[in-house]
């Protein structure tokens, strides 16, 4: 039978201090509950049910465009337990294993996911906990286990002293239940405890009290499952998450002059003999080739980068440059800019929703927005497209080989033609045909004198 999954992300984080649902704070550039959803995912589960309360909009806004992902919501939020039964109802009953997973495990990995399930299909369980036993135990389930099976587990707040003393094993906040099983006597759980919440752990004492079989997987690394409560284990979860892809990449022939300041989303790729130097950030669905040089301070995007590339100091967000294009320092790219082969957008470079053709260059302090340029046009300093009136956006064309002088205003719609140049601070506003000057400026004139006589009406000493 296929396999469930559910994710309990219905819960306030009061800890968290924050007016967001606790599993939308993001590890690197993903919410917690994303975290989860992509392991069970990789874990072979094919169904995801999540289920969401506090910041149900939030959550429901960020997972819409999950085909795999339903949504149930937990109107009352009265424990774990009752979030599954409210699955349950909603559901009509489990037909295959039922995964249960906390919403604010990030680190959980998809082969432990796996190694749960098959463990209760093997052991023909009506359930089977995750557990670890972690250097503090405080603030954890503990886990009783008698004759080789889980008798109960005991939540933190409900130990007695010796209890916490002497049961270090903790319950981690994963389990697979039969699913059958689970829909018959998800009912028998009750709320008699201090907080008077249904706690789904409760279920293995159901289950003892019926002789029906409860296991436990022990995880030996215990960090895979250190939940998040406040900004401090937020913190922590995502250290660790950094050093596990930050040590992949180098695996795979990525170098870093400090692994520590180089941040790389889960779903960022990079090729061999790129370096990525200190305060680089990669996110979303980015991209970067094969021996590049990324940072320092450069934050990609959803970017795409081709091979022997050079990012430096520069901000690239849905946007592409092809091999051996070079940006920076202080360059900005956003909007679909494209920089062809061999493009470069120097220091203090914005582009726009923008196409710089073949070995063209925008060398510095220059804004480009909404233009078409053909190859091996030159944008001298200072130049800007006027693509914006206030209402509409409209487009510049520069042809191939076009030189644009220095401080050249260039007011769209406008084309300018392949090898024209424009004369520097001129406004362009009507067409240039090709290789023609295009110039656009008042005449100088010189007053001789004048400064002398200036100083002399402003009592300024005459100059030596």
């Amino acid at each position: 039978m296929p396999v469930t999954a559910i994710v309990l992300a219905a819960g306030e984080g009061t800890r968290m201090k924050s007016s967001h649902p606790k599993v939308m704070h993001k590890v690197l550039d993903k919410p917690l509950a994303w975290w989860v959803v992509d392991a069970a995912r990789k874990a072979g589960i094919g169904r995801v049910v999540l289920v969401v309360g506090n910041g149900a909009d939030e959550v429901r806004s960020y997972f819409a465009g999950e085909r795999d992902v339903e949504f149930v919501e937990q109107a009352e939020r009265l424990g774990t337990g009752h979030a599954v039964r409210v699955v349950r109802d909603a559901l009509g009953g489990f037909g295959g294993p039922a995964v249960v997973l906390n919403g604010d495990l990030p680190l959980i990995r998809p082969q432990t996911i796996s190694a749960l399930v098959d463990a209760t299909r093997a052991g023909h369980n009506a359930c089977t906990l995750l557990t670890m036993t972690p250097p503090d135990a405080a603030g954890y389930g503990r886990v009783l286990i008698e004759g080789g099976g889980v008798r109960a587990v005991i939540e933190d707040k409900d130990c007695t002293p010796e209890q916490r003393a002497t049961l270090l094993e903790c319950n981690a906040g994963a389990y697979c239940f039969c699913g059958e099983r689970l829909s018959a006597n998800i009912d028998r759980l009750t709320n008699d405890n201090t907080q008077g919440e249904y706690y789904l752990t409760d279920m293995v004492g159901v289950y003892a009290g019926m002789d029906e079989p409860v296991s436990a997987v022990h995880c030996d690394d215990y960090e895979e499952l250190l939940g998040v409560n406040d900004r401090v284990q937020l913190a922590q979860v995502t250290k660790i998450m950094q050093r596990r892809i930050n040590e992949g990449l180098m695996r795979s022939g990525v170098s870093m002059l400090d692994p520590e300041q180089v941040w790389v989303g889960p779903e960022a790729t990079v090729g061999r003999d790129t370096v990525l130097l200190p305060q680089t950030f990669l996110w979303g669905k980015t991209s970067v080739g094969e021996g590049c040089v990324v940072g320092p301070n450069s934050r990609l995007e959803d970017a795409t980068v081709g091979n022997n590339c050079t990012v430096d100091e520069t901000v690239i967000v849905d946007s592409a440059i092809d091999d051996d294009a070079n940006c920076g320092p202080r360059a900005y790219l956003r909007g679909h800019t494209h920089l062809l082969r061999g493009a470069k957008a120097g220091t203090h470079v914005e582009l726009k929703n923008s196409v710089v053709g073949e070995g063209s260059k925008v060398p510095h302090l220059s804004y480009i927005g909404d233009t078409q340029m053909g190859a091996g046009v030159n944008v001298g300093g200072g130049s800007i497209t006027c693509n914006y009136d206030g209402v509409h956006k409209s487009r510049t064309t520069i042809g191939d080989g076009a030189f644009i002088g220095s401080d050249t205003m260039m007011v769209a719609p406008v084309s300018i033609g392949a090898g024209a140049i424009t004369g520097a601070s001129s406004c362009i506003t009507h067409d240039v045909p090709d290789d023609a000057l295009a110039i656009e400026r008042s005449q100088q004139k010189n007053v001789e004198g004048y400064a002398v006589a200036r100083r002399e009406r402003l009592g300024i000493k005459p100059r030596k």
